[in-house]
């Protein structure tokens, strides 16, 4: 069983113990092991079929490894069967709509037998939940309207998605004189691949026009709620944008806030209330003498405890760590995996940027699936300040696309050389994306293999091959002596194509071992490896290419989005390979 599964039924569990209103720490533990799962590269089977110790994983204690053991040894969980004997696990579903909490879908299950979705919104329709003690009309119809939101809103949405239905909502509100400073927040800012809504903060001291700025955008198709300082719209799109209007003192308080993590921000609270203060959205107080410091650290402070204590910090984000004793802490960290402690110690990583890369090392051309031709390709590389890069169309596998064959390849090489001989401002790789097929042989002969400055192999078919098999694959590919990189390691399509099941922590060893770069795709339908992925990488000493996979020259500029994912990964220049000289790479690959 993959941890994908075991995570997603671990999950069920909280939800319907949340529904049967059970104890809240018991839920809470059971949505600490799904995180811990979600974030987790080594497979729990091997774990599990190795007598591995699942307790040291963090948010695993006795009672959750012997959930896990269950699940791997047996293909199901007791208390799962029991809960949903007890509960309708489609009562979840009903949880996802925006309104509806635990008790809201406990009391509709009870009194008028909703197990599901289109039940409610029948009901609903029929005016039926309006009669319920505790809903009313008004409920009822914030219901409906919440169902039709849910169902826009079943998939989250591709970080450069976001980015394109934000950026004119963006540039709207800063023609707006009184929108004096303003960050887009949340899993956003803090650059994950996928987001589910949109936060932006504004810095005013005259909310009233700035509200009314945000909601006359041309492109909102729906307004959900509009106070003083506080808005939320969908757009066409159907993304969610939540809007916070602050003053100036509370601008970095309400930053930090609102960016997150959640588990990031319960540890900067807990540490406020260890120094006597309160850290909220409105800013950094210090507590009353006779306030409790036992205070639950996940509580935002009330309204009383923000006016009887004395405000000590928050206009700017650096502020509100410093009140804490910490450096200020970049929001791609913010994920509560050890920024907090390498904050204190003082070693958080110089991360890498974008301004650090040295060259592209996939990218694809006219001979192939490309739209633009070697020279154009290069031109494009040219222009963004790189030193080299590597043309890599596909192998003839991919016949499809018109992946070449041993006689198509000595003909671009051909064409490359020539190209090469008229820029000499660039180094241009002699290269090629190779399949690896089925049982781990590279789609290209070996003499061909030799001809090439940079070898990048990948997958592109048999996706769905057993774990066992597929990491039997990877291996005989990646010790290969030719190989150089291995590109995209897990396939995936963020929201269209899971990743491939591997054994990563083997597979990555072996990368080690062979001295096999791994490929960070740039590109943001894949993100591959993901940031825990590169995270182990580093962790286990292989290095990592930031790459775009670019198809045409304006994909060149996808670059940022696989900085971003290093990012996250707390990545510094050192750790990727084509941050590297001209002169240092070729010599690290065999060529100086």
């Amino acid at each position: 069983m993959e941890n994908i599964e075991i995570a997603r039924q671990l999950d069920e569990v909280a939800d319907l113990l949340e529904i049967q209103e059970a104890n809240p720490f018991r839920v809470r533990a059971y949505r600490n092991a799904v995180r811990t799962i979600r974030e987790l590269a080594a497979p729990l089977e091997k774990m599990v079929t190795e007598e591995a110790d699942l307790t040291a994983l963090p948010g695993i204690g006795k009672e959750m490894a012997r959930h896990i053991g269950e699940l791997v040894t047996a293909g199901a969980m007791g208390v799962l069967a029991e809960l949903r004997e007890a509960v309708p696990a489609t009562l979840v579903q009903i949880m996802r709509v925006p309104g509806v909490g635990p008790k809201s879908a406990r009391k509709l299950w009870k009194e008028l037998g909703i197990e599901g979705v289109e039940e409610l919104k029948e009901a609903a329709e029929q005016g039926r939940v309006a009669g319920l003690k505790g809903f009313g009309e008004k409920k009822q119809a914030q219901i409906l309207a919440g169902i039709e939101q849910w169902r826009r809103h079943t998939a989250r949405y591709r970080i450069d998605e976001a980015a394109e239905f934000v950026k004119p909502l963006l540039a709207h509100m800063r023609s707006l004189a009184q929108a004096e400073r303003m960050e887009v927040a949340g899993s956003y800012r803090r650059r994950k691949e996928t987001v589910g809504d949109i936060d932006i903060l504004v810095l005013s001291s005259e909310p009233e026009p700035v509200m009314e700025h945000f909601l006359a955008f041309p492109a909102v198709a729906d307004v959900l709620a509009a106070g003083d300082t506080r808005g939320s719209v969908i757009l066409r799109s159907g993304l969610q944008v939540d809007l916070r209007i602050v003053p100036e003192e509370s601008y970095g308080a309400a930053l930090v806030y609102f960016t997150g993590s959640k588990e990031h921000n319960i540890r900067l609270r807990q540490r406020a209330l260890d120094r006597g203060l309160s850290i909220s959205e409105y800013g950094v107080f210090e507590l009353p003498r006779d306030a409790s410091t036992t205070a639950e650290a996940g509580a935002p402070a009330s309204g009383e405890a923000r006016e009887d204590g004395r405000w000590k910090a928050g206009r700017e984000e650096a502020d509100v760590y410093e009140a804490v004793d910490l450096p200020y802490i970049l929001p791609e960290l913010r994920e509560d995996r050890g920024e907090i402690e390498a904050a204190e110690k003082g070693t958080l990583p110089e991360l890498v940027a974008l301004e650090d890369l040295r060259g592209d090392l996939q990218m694809h051309s006219t001979w192939s699936d490309g739209k633009n031709s070697v020279e154009e390709m290069l031109q494009g590389c040219v222009d963004r300040g790189y030193e080299y890069f590597a043309i890599t169309d596909h192998s003839k596998a991919l016949a499809m696309i018109d992946g070449l064959d041993r006689e198509a390849l000595e003909r671009q090489l051909e064409e490359i050389e020539e190209v090469a001989a008229r820029h000499p401002e660039i180094r241009i790789l002699r290269s090629m994306e190779v399949d690896i097929l089925a049982d781990g042989a590279l789609d290209l002969e070996d003499e061909m293999l030799e001809a090439l400055d940079l070898v990048v192999i990948s997958i592109h078919s048999m996706f769905n091959l057993p774990a066992g098999r597929q990491t039997e694959r990877v291996l005989r590919a990646l010790q290969h002596r030719e190989v150089d990189v291995f590109a995209h390691p897990t396939a995936r399509l963020i929201n269209r194509r899971d990743p491939v099941s591997f054994d990563l922590e083997e597979v990555l060893s072996c990368a080690a071992e062979h001295r096999v770069a791994v490929e960070l795709n740039a590109n943001p339908h894949r993100l591959d490896l993901k940031d825990t992925h590169l995270t182990l990488a580093k962790r286990l000493g292989v290095k990592v290419v930031i790459s775009t996979d670019a198809h045409r020259v304006v994909d060149l500029d996808l670059m940022s989005y696989g900085v971003e994912q290093a990012r996250r990964a707390w990545l510094e220049p050192e750790d990727v390979l084509n941050t590297l000289s001209r002169d240092d790479f070729l010599a690290y690959i065999g060529l100086g």
